[in-house]
């Protein structure tokens, strides 16, 4: 009996010694389990939350790399590349099959014909004289402007410092008037606008001062040793040049399709902010309603023959002062064969493309030309 019972306690001891083990096992099993939830409870939202940030990332890299090529894509279009062409050869000295002075009865102080391909002269009356070239000067102004690399869809605004001073010539260009760079180089080339070509020189890095500068040393470049550039519009007579060298500037802006493009074009329209009058009627009274609207104006090349089907012009410029007199330089193609044609103080308005259209006549029939131009052929 006695047995019994110490061998129950015994029992009872040990059960509840391992009764408490298991307990506190279990307990312990709990509290592991619990904490391995929580922790993979915490791991989850760190994955969940790693994910969203990565996904933002993502998004947020996507969205940065659309912006940048789109930026990318802006930039590529707003800016010009120049397509190589082959340069003007050394202009060859004038030889005893070239005509000169006053054989075709030309109205030009100065003029020049040099075949594109070859370099030679056809014609020369005075080609060595420095004299100012007025608006000729734009042609440079525009190589300076696109040479620069700047953005053509850049806008910049017309202002007091664009209005010309010197000669004191007008402008359909309102101070106020915002237009892009490649607008108001097709002003400054087509309608021969002073306030266009002198916004552009404004708006060049380093301002005006720096602009002439890159006109003289593109003119160094070039091969134009006799001229002078002091301004953007050609309004100040100081900006001279040889016709010689101006048949090297005109070959010069070939070279640029966008001056091709622009400045064979026979006319070109712009839209402007403006604001219209309007009278209106409200109980019985009339009173005045300003509203904004936007003005189309249309500009002309200064240069009829631009507008003339039966001329193929690549290049052309007009220029006109007192002291230069009535200029015109044209790329163009006459019987198959390129010409560069340089009229230097016509008389007249209209004197410089009658001295034009007598050139093309010329070429196109006179005999000894045709046969020059088959000899030069067979070498």
């Amino acid at each position: 009996m006695k047995k019994t019972w110490l061998l129950l306690t015994l029992m009872a001891f040990l059960t509840g010694v391992f009764g408490g083990v298991s307990g506190v096992q279990a307990e312990t099993h709990s509290k592991s389990a619990s904490a391995k939830a929580k922790i993979s409870k915490a791991s989850s939202s760190h994955k969940k939350t790693k994910f969203k940030t990565k996904s933002k990332a993502k998004k947020f890299a996507l969205k940065s790399n659309r912006k940048h090529a789109k930026m990318s894509k802006r930039h590529k279009a707003t800016h010009y590349v120049q397509a190589p062409l082959p340069p003007l050869r050394a202009m060859r000295a004038i030889s005893a099959d070239t005509l000169q002075g006053n054989e075709l009865d030309l109205q030009a102080s100065a003029a020049l014909v040099v075949d594109q391909k070859s370099g030679e002269a056809l014609y020369a009356k005075n080609i060595d004289v420095p004299t100012a070239i007025a608006s000729i000067t734009k042609l440079m102004t525009a190589m300076v402007t696109i040479d620069a690399g700047l953005g053509l869809n850049d806008e910049i605004v017309v202002n007091d410092e664009d209005v010309d001073r010197l000669k004191g010539t007008g402008s359909r260009l309102a101070l106020g008037t915002r237009l892009t760079r490649e607008e108001l180089l097709h002003l400054a080339l087509i309608a021969s606008e002073n306030r266009a070509a002198s916004a552009l020189s404004r708006a060049y890095p380093g301002g005006r001062p720096a602009f002439v500068l890159a006109m003289n040393r593109k003119a160094r470049e070039i091969g134009m040793k006799e001229s002078h550039f002091v301004d953007s519009t050609g309004l100040n007579s100081a900006n001279r040049a040889t016709a010689s060298d101006l048949v090297r500037m005109v070959d010069a802006a070939y070279r640029y399709p966008l001056i091709r493009e622009i400045s064979s074009s026979g006319s070109y329209d712009i839209s402007v902010p403006g604001t219209r009058v309007v009278k209106v009627r409200e109980n019985g009274k009339v009173r005045k309603v300003y509203r904004a609207v936007q003005r189309h104006i249309a500009f002309n090349n200064t240069n009829s023959l631009t507008r003339n089907e039966d001329w193929d012009i690549g290049v052309s410029k007009t220029g006109y002062i007192n002291e230069a007199g009535h200029c015109l330089v044209m790329q163009t193609r006459i019987a198959e064969q390129r010409v560069i044609i340089v009229l230097l103080d016509s008389i007249g308005k209209w004197g410089r493309i009658g001295d034009a259209q007598r050139i093309r006549k010329w070429l196109e029939h006179d005999n000894h030309v045709a046969s020059h131009h088959i000899s030069r052929k067979e070498t």
